[in-house]
């Protein structure tokens, strides 16, 4: 075994330089602090990469996760011959007592099993029963490198199996504790050939796959076994909705042209990507026709890096632009704006990889640095400065909607909640009709109450979405100013664009609100029996639920609309084949409410489409954008007998007097 002391060393060596170099590239990235709150950290990193728990999510994670633990489980077994090859005479069974050694080798063996079962199931999945996504542009399935890391873990668990079995068969090793290994010895010893040569044939076959494997995990997209467990540490830990702020200086640069204006963890997450698909698999705009591929855009930061990575340590200027032609490694900048922000990519990522705020960082570079961006967002642009709202209306139309009601405006220390309208409900007909309704039950409630007016400015969602930081920071600050002003401290919004904006990014400009969607407040408000319903609406008909992207999976709430549904109504909601966490995004998030969708088909007919599959008379939303671009939806579809109602919509028909 002299022979594999070197070799050994060779492949640690090979393995530590490799690393080394994405590791320096990692470095390459912009300063974040991704260690605060170590304690919260160390239990999700438990949760997402140990539990497993959004690999498990779908029936055939349970294969990967016996995988990786077999992976785990193995690594002392893998230890041990490693041992053995530098140490003469070294064996396990002597350094452990008996009654720990047999429990021992006995899991090895059974898990090896396990494992080499679970690698024929995913040689299937790619031969004969592959999904779609599993491919993308620059990645297969059927790729060499895919097959190779699968038939190197099959051939260490069946070199495992001989092994051990020679061992059997010359009683160094008890076969009844190890049944698998125990059939391989009896076929061994029928075989008639000669054993020394078995048990050194087998023997340098783990031994050469074990120390390939160790050299080419690194050059791989595998070495994501390396990277992925403390990927789920750094994952981030505050809202997913957020962007990070910027500082506006003469001189200072913003948004992201080059791969190393992205932070170090968004290099980070480029080694970490699993390639699994889930995130092309879920996201709306690839599943429409779009050129957005969110494994793709992740990829692109990896292959980017790597072509470039002579350049960037010399510092000299990228060879491969990061945002131009198509191509590996680059983005078009059709597919940076094709992203809705809807958040299906990183409820799908099993390693906490963060693709939305990558696609808004390039957004911001071309806005705020090229002034390159989609003609028909020029208007809104404009409107949002000159007139604080996306349609250039006055803002002294903002409270016309309350013409025909007794609505007062906001009063410090007097008034409770400020009831912040948004731009969809006071200027959107369709939506001011939702606003003349929560008004409605909050004056049925008893609730303090007042608004802010003409004084009431855009929240700067979509801005902050689109890529217009310095417009949006510019609103932001106005907005803060006026809530500490006016002593605001508590927000009901009917729009989780508002919502998540007040709640979450206005944060980062230090001020704590506490902002209630109005979904939520009906059902605290039903089930404290402040709000009393005169009748259940019956004349709705069947009602389908839809869960908005920016009320649901950016901020968790998805029980309060179907309670307030199921008390108004008397009947649960019917829910779509993709509701909660898998909502499929109506599309007009990350302001795509104000462009058009030019490749492929819109998203909101894909959405309507599975709604009519479920035959609804009603469809009930909670969000400005989903009413909008349902009802455009239901038009093209010539589906006039379908309706879409506001949940706010729902509870005040239970307000009005039975008949």
């Amino acid at each position: 075994m002299t022979i594999f002391t070197p070799l050994f060393l060779i492949a640690i060596g090979v393995f530590i330089w490799q690393c080394g170099k994405k590791l320096s590239l990692i470095r390459l990235g912009r300063p974040e602090n991704r260690f605060d709150n170590p304690s919260l950290r160390l239990w999700d990193m438990l949760l997402y990469a140990f539990g497993q728990k959004r690999v498990v999510a779908r029936p055939f994670g349970l294969n990967h996760f016996v995988i990786f633990w077999a992976f785990v489980v193995l690594l002392m077994a893998n230890g041990a011959f490693i041992l053995e090859g530098l140490i003469p005479g070294f064996r396990l069974a002597n350094v452990l007592p008996t009654a720990l050694y047999h429990p021992l080798v006995f899991a090895f063996d059974i898990v090896s099993l396990f494992a080499l079962a679970a690698i024929v199931l995913s040689f299937a999945r790619r031969l004969i029963f592959k999904p779609a996504y599993l491919d993308s542009a620059y990645v297969s399935a059927r790729s060499f490198e895919a097959f190779l890391i699968l038939s190197f873990i099959a051939l260490l668990m069946i070199a495992s199996f001989g092994l051990n079995g020679v061992k059997i068969v010359g009683g160094l090793e008890p076969a009844s504790f190890m049944p698998v290994s125990a059939v391989a010895a009896n076929m061994l010893a029928g075989s008639g050939a000669s054993l020394p040569a078995l048990g050194s044939f087998f023997w340098w076959l783990h031994a050469t796959v074990l120390l390939a494997f160790i050299c080419f995990l690194p050059m791989s997209k595998h070495m994501h076994i390396l990277t992925a467990i403390p990927n789920c540490f750094f994952q981030n830990l505050g809202s997913t909705s957020t962007q990070p702020r910027e500082e506006f200086a003469v001189g200072n640069r913003y948004g992201v042209e080059k791969v190393t204006d992205f932070t170090w963890k968004d290099l980070f997450d480029s080694f970490s990507c699993t390639e699994c698909g889930r995130c092309q698999d879920a996201c709306p705009a690839n599943a429409t026709g779009k050129s957005l591929n969110p494994r793709q855009v992740v990829h692109s930061l990896k292959a980017n890096l790597l072509a470039n990575e002579q350049a960037l340590k010399a510092g000299e200027p990228p060879r491969v632009p990061l945002i131009g032609a198509e191509g590996e490694g680059t983005n078009t900048e059709e597919t940076i704006w094709a992203c809705t922000t809807c958040g299906a990519c990183l409820q799908a990522c099993p390693v906490m990889i963060e693709h939305p705020s990558k696609l808004v960082s390039m957004r911001r570079h071309l806005v705020e640095m090229k002034t390159t961006f989609p003609e028909e967002l020029l208007n809104l642009f404009e409107n949002m400065e000159q007139r604080s709202n996306p349609w250039g209306i006055a803002p002294s139309e903002r409270a016309k909607w309350a013409a025909q009601m007794d609505v007062k405006p906001f009063e410090a220390g007097k008034t409770e909640y400020l009831f912040y309208v948004g731009c969809a409900g006071s200027f959107d007909s369709r939506s001011k009709q939702v606003t003349v309704n929560v008004a409605t039950i909050l004056d049925a409630a008893g609730i303090s109450w007042g608004i802010l007016g003409k004084d009431e400015k855009c929240c700067g969602d979509s801005l902050r979405r689109l890529g217009n930081e310095y417009v949006f920071d510019r609103m932001a600050r106005e907005n803060v100013e006026i809530f500490r002003e006016r002593g605001v401290t508590k927000v009901i919004v009917q729009c989780p664009h508002c919502f998540t904006t007040l709640k979450n990014d206005y944060r980062q400009y230090g001020i704590e609100l506490e902002v209630i969607h109005h979904s939520e407040l009906i059902q605290q408000l039903l089930d404290a029996g402040r709000l009393k319903l005169n009748r259940q609406v019956s004349e709705l008909g069947k009602i389908i639920l839809h869960d908005s992207c920016y009320l649901g999976r950016h901020n968790d709430v998805y029980k309060a609309p179907r309670q307030v549904v199921a008390k108004v109504t008397g009947a649960v909601p019917t829910e779509f084949d993709r509701a909660r966490e898998e909502s499929f995004c109506c599309g007009a998030g990350g302001g795509r409410m104000w462009m058009e969708e030019q490749t492929g088909t819109r998203i909101n007919l894909n959405r309507v489409t599975e709604a009519l599959s479920k035959s609804p008379d009603t469809i009930c939303v909670a969000c400005p954008y989903c009413m909008t671009m349902f009802e455009d939806g239901l038009k093209d579809k010539q589906a006039g007998q379908t309706k879409v109602r506001d949940i706010a919509e729902v509870v005040a028909e239970a307000l009005r007097p039975a008949q």
